[in-house]
């Protein structure tokens, strides 16, 4: 199985979103359902092409046969936190536990090196243990825990913060 990891362009926006809203239907651990995020094309574009000109960010896609299977991200914080980055990572459910999010996660953590971040910041839901072990098996670490974060059908859902320190 060949993977390619490539930074996503404005012209995969339309892709991008296609994903979203594959992957947010395939589990309940994103912010997000089947329904996907509520961009436009234009939107997603010009989102696209700002995180390509942001010095401390960017948007990785996971591509098999030219379709998008996994991504990455890392969105730089600004000011007094400019040090720091939020991590996203998502897979489609088929390739779970085939080293795609490992794929991602090393060249995010390359890339952050490479641009003076020196600290990545995610939250994963508590119960989400396989996540959790693979930002763990790259270093992160749990620093607390944040309560009833997500609420679905009346259930509330906890999750893990973590962060990796670089320096």
């Amino acid at each position: 199985m060949e993977i390619i990891i490539r930074e996503a362009l404005a012209e995969d926006a339309e892709q991008i979103i296609a994903y979203t809203k594959i992957v947010g239907g395939e589990t309940d651990n994103l912010t997000f359902g089947k329904s996907g995020l509520p961009v436009s094309l234009e939107q997603e574009e010009k989102f696209l092409k700002r995180v390509h000109d942001d010095k401390t960010s960017i948007h990785l896609v996971a591509c098999k046969n030219g379709k998008i299977i996994g991504n990455g991200s890392l969105s730089g914080l600004p000011r007094r936190m400019c040090h720091r980055a939020e991590l996203g990572l998502t897979v489609r459910r088929n390739y779970w536990h085939q080293g795609i999010g490992s794929m991602l996660l090393t060249e995010l953590i390359k890339y952050a090196k490479g641009s003076g971040i020196e600290i990545i910041n995610l939250e994963v839901r508590s119960d989400n243990l396989n996540a959790i072990h693979l930002y763990e098996k790259f270093g992160f670490r749990r620093i607390g825990t944040l309560p009833a974060y997500f609420k679905i059908n009346g259930h509330y859902v906890d999750f893990e913060i973590m962060y990796l320190d670089l320096r």
